[in-house]
């Protein structure tokens, strides 16, 4: 059992009453004051660093794609995680803007991948089709889960302050959506979106997919490892790892889409106390995204209809933060200029 100590609640009052004595209306900065104060809670200081970022982008493929339940092949996976490294994609981009360092990994790339740029961490060469067989053993699904942790700390101990999940994998969002009705009890077909965009069929054949497996491993009344491990995704493991880590280090982990808010939700499974840790970011396309959020009582403030996936809407988030951080920083307190301070009133 992982034992995951709350973040310091002395340290979120005094990083709200810090907020409050900016001189500006009360909770001016909105869910931004919430977000900053977790934060400082997270980092055990009102002193909020979040100016060395990387993104860990956990890159693998699913046996799943055997079942026509995409547009794309698996060697597409391969050949984004090449231009990851040669800082290409569109979230290399956006990271540069932001001052964020990318770190692709190659947790399960079906093909060996020798990219200069791309982390060796590869448990196996794909996960297996999980209408057949379950995807995972147990020995390979805590693999990538302890290799997610351990990329943390190795991250945290390199001086990073704040970290965002990001993944690449051909059907990665078929794992997520049967990994999340498994976890919720919700229907297949509530959960379960167009991914990077299936038409009418290909979508009633997904659905279909993920319901027959549900029924195969009797997943409705399964725990948490026994659902990653015959539907999930080695990226999905590796980002509940991630989200691990990130309580265990004390550092706050940024999510981006459904499949780390389903990495999210499940770590919290997994161990209690993980979802403190974790920072929301946007509200994408998938259907399962208002689902994950809620149970994890989350509230991601972008709300853009996004679905790049990669970590892009993390990465965005990051920049939010920043600006955020600018206010919290830099700006005047009511001690320093001629207005008396708003005060709070009980309702």
């Amino acid at each position: 059992m992982i034992k995951i100590n709350e973040p310091s609640k002395e340290i979120y009052k005094k990083a709200k009453m810090r907020w409050d004595s900016i001189a500006k209306p009360l909770d001016g900065m909105g869910h931004f004051e919430e977000l900053i104060s977790r934060i400082a809670a997270i980092q055990n200081t009102t002193e909020v660093a979040i100016d060395k970022k990387c993104v860990l982008i956990m890159c693998a493929d699913n046996g799943i794609v055997a079942e026509n339940i995409s547009q794309s092949g698996q060697e597409v996976t391969a050949i984004c995680a090449k231009k990851m490294a040669e800082g290409e994609t569109s979230v290399c981009r956006m990271a540069q803007k932001v001052g964020a360092d990318i770190v692709p990994v190659d947790i399960g790339i079906v093909s060996e991948v020798n990219f200069d740029g791309v982390l060796q961490r590869n448990v196996r060469r794909g996960t297996r089709d999980f209408l057949i067989e379950p995807a995972m053993t147990e020995a390979e699904c805590r693999q990538a889960i302890e290799t997610g942790i351990g990329l943390v700390r190795e991250y945290a101990d390199k001086g990073y302050n704040i970290i965002a999940t990001g993944e690449m994998g051909i059907g990665n969002t078929t794992t997520s959506s049967a990994v999340t009705a498994a976890l919720t009890g919700l229907k297949v077909s509530e959960v379960t979106g167009r991914g990077a965009g299936l038409d009418d069929e290909r979508l009633k054949n997904k659905i279909n997919v993920i319901e027959k497996a549900i029924e195969k491993y009797d997943l409705k009344n399964a725990d948490v490892m026994t659902v990653l491990r015959c539907v999930g995704g080695l990226d999905i493991a590796a980002l509940t790892g991630v989200c691990i880590g990130g309580a265990l280090a004390g550092v706050p982990i940024v999510l981006d889409g459904i499949i780390s808010d389903v990495a999210a939700l499940a770590a919290e499974r997994i161990a209690p106390g993980v979802k403190n840790y974790v920072i929301p970011s946007h509200i994408g396309k998938e259907p399962a995204a208002i689902h994950l959020n809620k149970l994890l009582g989350l509230e991601p403030v972008i709300h853009g209809n996004m679905a790049l996936g990669e970590g892009t809407g993390a990465v965005m988030m990051m920049g939010m933060l920043d600006v955020a951080m600018t206010v919290y920083d830099s700006c005047e307190l009511f001690g320093d200029i001629a207005v008396q301070q708003y005060e709070r009133f009980k309702k």
